[in-house]
């Protein structure tokens, strides 16, 4: 039986809350373009492949003493999934905790997620998904 993407993507989600990069790399392409939401994360830019994967999951690392993504809500577009939620964490060097708006849209071809765009703005994420706010 195959897996839906919205449960592709939900196996993504937690192994990126786990730091599994072999978990992760199984739900994408070998190609996968990971965007990032937040500024400090590998200079906020898009990350390409396990090369990537691995940048960001080191840079999770150093960067927070806590780093998780909740996902209150999921909808399957198709071959698009748009998760809605949060990220709480806390800073490592500064101790500040956060807990702000996070969005993932992530789209698949053939089972695997070949792109994954983080948001921290919730409207933001909709309108790029083509919906409204």
């Amino acid at each position: 039986m195959s897996q839906t993407n919205v449960e592709i993507v939900k196996r993504s989600i937690d192994a990126i809350n786990r730091r599994d990069v072999d978990a992760f790399m199984e739900c994408v392409t070998s190609d996968i373009e990971f965007t990032a939401a937040m500024s400090g994360t590998v200079a906020g830019g898009s990350l390409r492949g396990r090369e990537g994967i691995e940048a960001l999951f080191a840079d999770i690392r150093d960067t927070w003493e806590e780093h998780r993504m909740v996902i209150d809500e999921i909808r399957d577009l198709g071959e698009r999934v748009l998760g809605l939620g949060r990220l709480e964490g806390r800073g490592k060097a500064s101790g500040v905790s956060v807990d702000v708006p996070f969005a993932l849209i992530s789209d698949l071809r053939d089972g695997k997620m070949w792109r994954s765009r983080a948001y921290l703005d919730h409207g933001e994420a909709l309108r790029a998904a083509g919906l409204e706010d």
